[in-house]
């Protein structure tokens, strides 16, 4: 058996307005933002390598691919087309999650490269690309750190009720006003506390620390391909009231060709994690019964995910797919 070889790759920094100005953005980005952050594909690769570490796998990242050797086991991770760049071999390999945004802005990927099989993370995504590359695509989600994502203390002793989530992605300032004010007022008008975290404006610690302050969280993210940050609620044993629209709402969908496309915000999810809601009506409806179920102690998030969604069991399971579909 060969070894296991992992590769990961990000677009490089290109110029937007000015030339030359690639090499000033990321310097701005890290004055007014911060340390910089990583992103959801970089923390896949970052979380597989940690359960493979925890399982005392040994394994190869980002070998030049001239060095392979014969009966190697190749995953391809990373955004964007480049992650295969000059990879001229005939030798198969597995590759994933975000090489392009949807199939149809690749359709060739199988003839261009010898890919055995294409990852997605959940079963909703994953029969998007099915429906363009049939049956060469497998399910994965990668694992959360359950030693990092823990829960803080007894969540009666937390001094808010609620940490809102909010991960709009289009139309942020009709949303804000037509979807999150309704929220926030719906709280308000029952006396719960709550803070708000905006995706991509925060530090993984202060994720943490709004999770150990607040008894419960409302997540808004139209949909997800695996839902990373919410699965890291939930592995800090913070129930979930989840938007779950029920479909994509991506604006691009119409150019992929692809307009109605089922979809869900909390792909891996059960009774135990909390509630979910589709629109404003079904939100008030939701969460009275949703705070007596917080207050009664009625969820266990943090068991679902021990079940089958941390480092150690997602990563062996990689290994696993490797090995059938390359072995």
């Amino acid at each position: 058996m060969g070894r296991i070889c992992l590769t990961f790759t990000s677009p490089p920094e290109t110029d937007r307005w000015v030339p030359g100005d690639r090499w000033v953005r990321p310097l701005a980005r890290r004055i007014l933002r911060g340390r910089p952050r990583p992103g959801g594909v970089e923390k896949v690769f970052i979380n597989l390598c940690l359960g493979l570490d925890r399982l005392g796998v040994a394994y190869e990242t980002n070998l030049p691919f001239s060095s392979l050797r014969p009966g190697d086991l190749l995953g391809v991770l990373g955004r964007g087309r480049g992650c295969l760049e000059g990879y001229r071999s005939r030798q198969p390999l597995v590759a994933g999650i975000g090489l392009m945004t949807h199939p149809s802005e690749w359709p060739t990927l199988f003839e261009d490269y010898p890919v055995a099989c294409y990852l997605q993370h959940s079963p909703w995504a994953a029969d998007v690309y099915r429906r363009h590359y049939g049956d060469r695509c497998a399910t994965w989600p990668v694992g959360i750190d359950t030693q990092a994502w823990k829960p803080s203390g007894p969540s009666a002793s937390k001094p808010v009720d609620f940490l809102i989530y909010e991960k709009f992605r289009w139309e942020i300032p009709r949303l804000d006003a037509e979807f999150l004010a309704p929220i926030t007022e719906a709280l308000r008008r029952r006396g719960q506390s709550f803070r708000l975290l905006r995706y991509g404006s925060y530090q993984p610690s202060q994720f943490q620390e709004a999770l150990a302050a607040c008894k419960a969280a409302i997540f808004l993210s139209s949909h997800e391909s695996q839902g990373i940050a919410c699965l890291e609620a939930m592995a800090s044993d913070v129930p979930i009231l989840a938007w779950d629209p029920g479909r994509c709402l991506d604006p691009a969908r119409s150019a992929w060709g692809d307009p109605e496309i089922p979809a869900s915000s909390v792909p891996f999810f059960s009774a135990a994690c909390g509630l979910t809601f589709r629109d404003l009506g079904e939100f008030e409806r939701q969460l009275p019964v949703y705070s007596d179920g917080v207050a009664a102690g009625a969820y266990a998030p943090r068991d679902f995910i021990l079940e089958g969604l941390t480092v150690e069991k997602c990563s062996a399971r990689f290994v696993e797919i490797l090995r059938e579909k390359l072995g």
